[in-house]
């Protein structure tokens, strides 16, 4: 993910991810990202909170510049989640 989005964040912070997965992720795209996700944060305190796109504050426009930079990084790895879903 480039950033994360108010439907990511309301999905960790309103807990709505916990009502997808005992739905089974009915309906949820890129569950497959979510799975890989949900490990890597319980191993961490972590708060989320959305920051306007493009909005004037410091470490988004870093964080984007840092996310733009990895997107063109040789050797990146397929998102065969995302790659299946636009089939």
């Amino acid at each position: 993910m480039r950033r994360l989005s108010k439907y990511a964040v309301d999905a960790i912070e309103k807990r709505w991810i916990n009502g997808w997965i005992k739905r089974g992720w009915a309906k949820v795209k890129n569950v497959d990202l979510w799975k890989r996700f949900l490990p890597a944060i319980k191993k961490h305190k972590v708060k989320f909170v959305w920051v306007k796109v493009h909005a004037s504050n410091v470490e988004n426009n870093r964080c984007d510049e840092l996310a733009v930079m990895a997107s063109k990084m040789a050797g990146l790895h397929i998102d065969f989640g995302y790659e299946e879903s636009k089939e």
